[in-house]
Formats: structure tokens, sequence, C-alpha cells
């Protein structure tokens, strides 16, 4: 483990990319800046350097299972450029980046196999740099990597455990809950799109505009799992969709494919057996968000753990499945609808026992008109109108089959 004496607090929130036309709820500016980022392929090792705008404090530590090496900042902001798709250096196959909880900014840093950091210090402004955080990395054996991984899961188990949140009475009776969910956020950027824009933006920015639609309705009460650019564990997720009192989940994400000239939107309810193998495979996708963002998952509550094994309650998987029917037949009025539209997975997010939920795939991003759609605000509002009727039609069903 590796640590810096820190130099100056900070509180802000990873800001947005702006210019792309996303929006979020205001937060302070952060107070340091990574500015770039160089790596670079050396005989005795591979370095990875982030140029900062001020000396912070920082952890560094190794997971297995896949091979990662992560780094821990306080919340800082990335003006330096996004990392190229598949870039890869020496023993660096990839990297990502971004808020992982309040206080916390992470890079992850994917690696061909196990490694050990020879060296991981900041160096302070000189010769026309600024601060610089350096890492050097080098090949290890197997049993050493998982030696030192198994002494940063001691370290977690012994640490403070996060607090599930709690069911907490609901400020508005009569209204309807309904929990969004903006798939991925923060160090975990979902799918990158034609452009380069990543899904967690634009799962954020639809999030945002349905939230604004419904709440206008003044039927429904509307809780976000996040509201700004933040890493959510999926198990977390759930437990704000049951802690809310959740009435209706709903998650929200976009996908890629290898075939640039499939397009179209799905919307997706739990079954322990996808219905299709394009299906199985985005399931599996979605599930290791938790692993890609570097987390340790031995820690989990007993009532969180339960909820992710146990299958969901058969009259919850049928209200799921009517909304899901509900939402297509409006969203065929507003876009393009992929074939077998409403599908079924085995997504972790689906999997709250007393909650309908349901993950509506809003388009491909590897399709560039749809990827363009998906950045237009105008569209995107009308996918808003779109769903936010099929909600309006669930439970308008929903409270007559129940008073019949």
């Amino acid at each position: 483990m590796w640590k810096i004496p820190v130099t100056r607090a900070f509180r802000a929130a990873l800001f947005l990319c702006l210019a792309l036309g996303f929006g979020q709820p205001a937060h302070a500016d952060p107070q340091a800046h990574i500015t770039g980022v160089r790596l670079g392929d050396h005989p005795d090792a591979t370095r990875f350097v982030l140029d900062l705008s001020e000396s912070v404090d920082f952890r560094v530590f190794v997971l297995a299972d896949p091979y990662r090496v992560v780094i821990d900042l306080p919340e800082v902001a990335w003006d330096a450029p996004p990392p190229k798709e598949g870039q890869s250096v020496g023993l660096i196959k990839g990297f990502r980046y971004g808020l992982f909880s309040p206080g916390t900014f992470r890079v992850v840093l994917d690696t061909g196999g196990p490694i050990k950091i020879k060296q991981a210090k900041l160096l302070e402004p000189q010769e026309g740099y600024g601060p610089r955080l350096v890492l050097d990395l080098a090949p290890e054996t197997r049993e050493a990597f998982l030696a030192e991984a198994k002494k940063t899961a001691l370290e977690t188990a012994a640490a403070p455990k996060a607090q599930t949140p709690q069911p907490q009475a609901q400020p508005h009776p009569a209204k309807k809950t309904v929990v969004l969910d903006p798939g991925h956020g923060g160090v975990d950027p979902g799918a990158q799109g034609r452009s380069g824009v990543y899904e967690k933006f634009l799962t954020l920015s639809m999030a945002l505009e349905l939230k604004r639609q419904l709440e206008a309705s003044g039927r429904f009460h509307v809780v976000l799992t996040r509201d700004r650019d933040i890493f959510i564990p999926l198990r977390e997720r759930i437990a704000i969709a049951r802690a809310a009192g959740a009435d209706l989940f709903v998650s929200l994400h976009a996908d890629t494919i290898d075939d640039p000239s499939i397009r179209g939107l799905s919307v997706y309810t739990l079954s322990e057996t996808a219905s299709d193998k394009e299906a199985a495979a985005l399931a599996v996708s979605e599930n290791k968000a938790d692993v890609i963002a570097g987390v340790d998952l031995t820690n989990e509550s007993p009532e969180v753990t339960n909820i992710l094994i146990d299958l969901a309650q058969r009259e919850t998987m049928n209200l799921s499945a009517n909304f899901a029917e509900f939402a297509v037949a409006e969203l065929a009025r507003e876009t393009r609808l992929l074939a077998k539209t409403h599908r079924f997975a085995g997504f972790a997010v689906l999997k709250a026992p007393d909650v309908p939920s349901v993950l509506v795939e809003l388009g491909y991003l590897s399709h560039g008109r749809e990827e363009r759609q998906l950045r237009d605000p105008s569209y995107r509002a009308r996918l808003a109108s779109a769903l936010a009727k099929g909600v309006e039609r669930y439970f308008s069903w929903k409270d007559g089959f129940t008073k019949s």
C-alpha cells in the first residue's frame, strides 16, 4: 500500500461533459485537476503518469481475477483526454476512471497478467512540470500477486462497513414512488459510442429528463439511484430502491454490438435463463460492473446478498412484465424497436423480490444514427414522454386491477 501526505481537502463532484449537452445537479468545482495522462513501456517497467494541477493524497493497491491496479485519489476533475478504446501499452491493457464514492476518485488499470508495483510516488513540480503521480509496474508471479491482493482484502474487511440504506417513511403517501436507475457511472463508464460519448452520461441525462416529466404530472415521487457521475454498486442500487419503498424500478442503459447495422430499443424483465444468446451475453456484461470498478463484494449485508441469490417472487415478475408491455406499446409510437422488444435476462438490478423492475436498453451506441439520436436532448425528451405514459398506464391498470 502506498500513501503520500495530503495537502488539501476536497469536497467537489466530478463534472459532466457539458459540451455534449448532458445536465446534472450543480456541485462545487473540484480544487485539483488531472491535466494529462502518459503511458510508457520501458525495458524494466510499464510507467503510468498522471499530470496534476496540485499535489494530492493517493492510495494504490491491486485486485485479482481479473488483474487490476487501483489508484484512489480525493475528488478531482479529469481534464485530460479520455483513453482511446482498446488502448494498450506494455503491461497495461486499458484504464478507466471516475468518481467512485463521495470523496474518492478512482482510476482502474487493467493488466494482462500478475504485476508488482515497483514504485508509486508523487513528484513535486520541477523543470516545467507540475505535480506528477508516477506508477511503475513490472511482471510478477501469480502467487506473489495474490498474496498482495489478499492484504488489500483483509484491510477492506477490517474497514468500517458502509450502511445499507434503511426504509424511510414515504414523504408523499398519496404518490407512487418510482426509482430511476441511470446505468453505470463514475469509474464504470459503460459502453462507448462511435463519437466517443460514454453510456453513463446518456443514461443520467435520460433519467433526469424522465424524472422531470414524471414529477410534472403530480402523481409520482421520483428517486434517482445517482444524480451525478458517480459509481453506485449494483447491489446498492437495489438497496436504494427498497429503502425508498419503490412501487416501480426502471434501470436505463444503452448498448454496443459488433454489428453496426443493428439498432432499436428493447425492454428487459427478469428471468433465470435469458430469452436468447444476445440477452444472456448482455446480462453477463452488465453484471460484471462491480468487478470492472474494482469493488470487493465479500462484505455485503445478508439482506442484499439474499436479494441477489433468490429468485424474484412470481407476482413481482408478472407485474414487471405487465409494465414492460405498457412501456413497449408507448415507445413504439416514438422510436424504432428491436425485434422481440420485450426480452428476459438475469440482470442483477432486476432481482429485488418485492419491487416490479425493468431494464430499458435505449438503443445501440454502435449504430451511427441511433447514437446521434441519443445525444439529442429533444429525442431523449420524446423517449421520456413515452416512458412516462407507460408508467401512467401501468399504475392506472394496477390500481384498477387491485380494486376489482
